[in-house]
């Protein structure tokens, strides 16, 4: 009887065991479960993160680039109109503050003209509210392009009147100092694009100014 009992206590007692160990071990495959779930989200996560930083990554590279690009288009021009303004003792930082160039606004000259039309002098007007947001001296050349049509002299003429005509517009409308306005005529020496079109010839009748400091 004794030891019937003792073997019915010993086989009850390892049930109990077997039925714990069970427990434990469904209790582990999930917790392996939830921690392998959330590993994956957080991987998940990781690489929205670096796939963030890379598009990020792109824009700078785009930004860099377009600033690159930037600097290029303010070409001899820009740099020429530096050159003359510290030989001529008229700047304290001596740098390009903004180069605007015209032809791409609405500042466009007919054949043979200088006038200014409306379109133009809106422009102008937005450009001079520029200038004025800066709240500092700055100092302007305005450099008259043409097309290749007629002589190189008459080029050279009507390249100047065209930079007058701005600068007496600029005065005149919006009070921008003459004494920290001069001009300049490059012809058709420096064309943005070809002559061959009539399209081409309009955008190299232009006007561009350098803000310098």
């Amino acid at each position: 009887m004794i030891n019937r009992a003792i073997s019915t206590f010993l086989g009850v007692t390892a049930t109990a065991y077997l039925l714990s160990g069970c427990a434990t071990t469904k209790q582990v495959d999930q917790r392996v479960s939830a921690a392998s779930a959330s590993t994956d989200k957080k991987i998940e996560a990781v690489e929205a993160q670096l796939e963030e930083l890379q598009e990020r990554q792109k824009g700078t590279e785009g930004k860099v680039e377009e600033h690159g690009r930037k600097i290029e288009e303010l070409g001899q021009s820009a740099a020429d109109a530096l050159k003359r303004a510290q030989e001529a003792g008229l700047l304290a930082k001596g740098k390009v503050v903004f180069q605007q160039s015209f032809s791409e606004d609405r500042v466009r000259f007919k054949i043979d003209s200088y006038d200014l039309q409306k379109e133009a002098k809106e422009a102008l007007d937005e450009f001079a509210g520029r200038v004025k947001e800066l709240n500092r001296a700055v100092y302007m050349e305005i450099q008259g392009h043409t097309d290749d049509t007629g002589s190189s002299s008459y080029n050279d003429r009507l390249g100047q009147e065209r930079a007058e005509a701005v600068r007496r517009y600029l005065a005149r409308q919006h009070q921008l100092p003459l004494g920290r306005m001069s001009t300049i005529s490059y012809g058709d020496t420096l064309p943005v694009t070809s002559n061959r079109t009539s399209k081409g010839r309009s955008q190299n009748r232009r006007v561009v100014i350098v803000v310098l400091e």
